[in-house]
């Protein structure tokens, strides 16, 4: 026979016997707590989905990063390739105008190739900024997630001790973490 036992925290005693004698400071600072910790969960969220932003846009940069290396290896190649081509020109008894011709296209090739490395390494620069305007955003959700979880944790030490003075604190901390959320929202 298996029997279950719930043994109540003492906060939940407390809340329970503020409950039942009317008392209208527990009902307030239980209802803040509740409120408190709905904003905590928004701003969870919110510090996660921007972190995850943060990650994506870094992963961004250096996708386009190995891609301008990959177009400077091939300009690289083609300036080997441009080099041997001008060397072969001049040797006697070869076709010095195939190569003069090969010469011009290995610098046209070239000159694509460094164009096209010169435009993603400038994406990846976007990228990267990007990532840090994100990551800013994320370090000011989880400031605003730290401020909240604070404002509960003095909420219910407020509750076991009674003190007016404490209340005011959890207040002022729950306010610090709305205003960090919003500083966040509006990217300050």
């Amino acid at each position: 026979m298996s029997e279950s036992f719930e043994v109540p925290s003492p906060h939940e005693h407390h809340v329970e016997h503020a409950h039942r004698s009317g008392d209208r400071f527990a009902g307030k600072i239980a209802v803040m707590t509740a409120i408190m910790a709905t904003v905590g969960a928004m701003l969870s969220y919110q510090a996660g989905s921007t972190e995850s932003e943060a990650a994506m846009d870094k992963n961004n940069a250096a996708i386009k990063k190995t891609e301008a290396s990959n177009q400077w290896n091939y300009y690289q190649a083609k300036s080997s390739r441009e080099n041997l081509a001008d060397l072969a020109s001049h040797i006697p008894g070869l076709d010095a105008a195939h190569y003069t011709a090969e010469v011009q296209r290995y610098k046209a090739d070239k000159e694509a190739a460094r164009a096209k490395a010169e435009a993603l390494e400038a994406q990846a620069q976007e990228w990267d900024e990007k990532s840090e305007r994100v990551l800013h955003s994320h370090h000011r959700w989880a400031q605003a997630m730290m401020a909240i979880q604070m404002a509960i944790s003095l909420a219910a030490i407020t509750l076991l001790t009674r003190k007016e003075w404490l209340q005011k604190v959890s207040y002022g901390a729950g306010g610090v973490s709305v205003v960090l959320g919003v500083m966040a929202w509006l990217h300050l």
